[in-house]
């Protein structure tokens, strides 16, 4: 079973209590808000990890026992709670509650006059709303019920955390939103004539939140708004409530933001892919020697540090940031300084020291070749400043938890921080001398050099050497690892060690998990959240 345990049974007593009041509500709108808070109450609750053949999801299992006992219980009120729950539950529920509820109507029990409405709602128009700096969008689209309670749903998704949908409410003052959003549009700063307030597809819309929203739901903790949770069933809802995507138009989207990546040919997430595969080493690298040949970059008196801390910045804008390397804010310097670079990039003491003062001088050449006026650029590079203090403080050099450089710079040749402690478990054995090679020569990038260290390390452990089948598992295994393939492997490992289970005994484990899996990466995935 799951580690968690469902609800007592008071809980649901508790909220069947509760759903009395959509016996007093009159507007479908009201009702539906109601029903999302309930469902929301422990949609932020962690789920742990999914285990083969029982529910992964804590919202599905709790919602489910919610509808056994909204049906056992076949009161107006639970009947009531059924009608919101096959609206805006998750598909599984959704059809559960449709049926009970048709059991209890069966039965005579009455149900609200809103029942009728609930759910049934037209889209009438989407709008786009892009802030300056092109940190965020607000999209917002307007329904109605039959041409009446017509409502808006206004939706914020983050660039700067890698596109989720972080915050949404609910306003029945349609008009004064949208009068609003017309009196603040504005000439966007990147000087393309595109930008603010515009009106969006309703196709482009769905595919645009479609992908913001599974980039919610499926971030470990994400950095929602407080009454996030309370929304989430009814933005689901009406996400869904949105034509299916296909045709679309981009022609109002602000050319090369993530809206218009997102909103042409097929699924949005991949075609954000796309376009970062679209920055190519040489693009990114002409991209490195034009800045550091500008007068921004000339006061940057380390310039093998600038090189490749431009590099990282370069990077983070393709990889991170939908391909816009060029666009900066302030938000995105303290995002990249003080979050992705302590956690992703090992960093050289040359380099700590010049990363700053060249993400500042970017700030300026990139602000000036986006046409930004110069308030906003000082604005960015302020903001680079004022990161300084707080960025030695979090950025950790691995030196300082005892590692050494060389060592540490073998495992890390791509300066990926997040890879040590996994390559590190793959390759304990880094030093000493086997069968005549000096292990220290031996770059454990390299698949030759790789045999040599898995055999001394099983050599160290067993006394005796690996047979070729075994070694070519401990290959496999030991690749994986390296390129973290899946996420999931160094997760299962994590979670052995951490139960005191020995690195050899946990390495033997993943491997013939791998083994049986096969060529099928769900199999894979499933295999490796079955372990303990």
């Amino acid at each position: 079973m799951p580690s968690q345990s469902p609800p007592p049974g008071a809980l649901f007593t508790e909220m069947l209590k509760a759903a009395r009041e959509l016996l007093a509500v009159r507007s479908p709108l009201d009702a539906e808000i109601m029903v999302s808070e309930m469902l929301g109450t422990w949609w932020s609750q962690p789920t742990g990890a999914p285990r083969r053949g029982h529910p992964a999801d804590l919202e599905e299992l709790i919602g489910e026992r919610l509808v056994e006992c909204a049906a056992a219980d076949g009161s107006p009120a639970a009947l009531a709670l059924l009608s919101g729950i096959a609206c805006l539950g998750t598909p599984r529920q959704a059809a559960l509650a449709e049926r009970a509820a048709l059991t209890l109507l069966e039965q005579g029990v009455p149900r609200p006059a809103w029942a009728d409405l609930v759910g049934a709602v037209a889209v009438s128009e989407c709008y786009l709303n892009s802030d300056r700096y092109g940190d965020q969008d607000e999209v917002v689209c307007t329904f109605s019920y039959a041409g009446s309670d017509r409502h808006a749903l206004v939706l914020l998704i983050d660039y700067n955390a890698v596109g989720m949908l972080r915050d949404g409410w609910v306003t029945s003052q349609v008009g004064i939103l949208l009068e609003r959003g017309r009196e603040s549009q504005v000439r966007p700063p990147d000087g393309t004539g595109q930008g603010g307030f515009r009106q969006l597809g309703s196709r482009d819309a769905r595919r645009l939140l479609e992908s913001a929203l599974t980039m919610t739901q499926t971030a470990p903790g994400p950095p929602v708004s407080e009454s996030f949770a309370a929304y989430h069933a009814f933005i689901r809802a009406r996400v869904h409530a949105l034509p299916p995507t296909g045709g679309t138009d981009v022609a109002a989207l602000p050319a090369g933001s993530p809206a218009a990546m997102l909103a042409t040919d097929g699924p949005g997430w991949p075609d954000a892919a796309l376009q970062r595969q679209a920055w190519s080493a040489d693009r990114r690298a002409m991209l490195g020697v034009t800045f550091l040949a500008a007068d921004e970059a000339e006061g940057l008196s380390d310039r093998t540090a600038a090189s490749r801390c431009t590099d990282h910045i370069i990077s983070y804008g393709c990889d991170r940031d939908f391909g816009r390397p060029l666009r900066m804010s302030p938000a995105k310097v303290e995002t990249f300084l003080l979050d992705w670079l302590p956690r992703k990039i090992m960093l050289t003491t040359a380099q700590q020291h010049a990363m700053p003062h060249v993400l500042a001088a970017w700030a300026r050449w990139a602000g000036k070749r986006r046409g930004l006026p110069g308030p906003l650029i000082d604005e960015t590079v302020e903001a680079v400043y004022r990161a300084l203090g707080t960025f030695a403080t979090v950025y950790r050099d691995p030196a300082t938890f005892g590692l050494d450089a060389v060592l540490v710079a073998r495992l890390l040749p791509d300066a990926d921080l997040e890879a040590l402690p996994r390559r590190a478990f793959a390759f304990p054995v880094l030093r000493g001398h086997y069968r005549g090679a000096d292990l220290a020569d031996l770059d454990p990038a390299e698949p030759a050099a790789r045999r040599t260290l898995l055999a001394a390390d099983h050599d160290d452990a067993h006394g005796r050497p690996l047979n070729e089948q075994h070694l070519a598992r401990h290959l496999v295994l030991s690749d994986r690892l390296w390129r973290g393939d899946p996420p999931e492997l160094w997760a299962a490992a994590q979670r052995m060690l951490d139960r005191g289970e020995d690195r050899h005994a946990v390495a033997h484990t993943l491997m013939y998990v791998i083994r049986d899996a096969g060529d099928d990466p769900r199999r894979l995935a499933a295999e490796l959240a079955d372990l303990p």
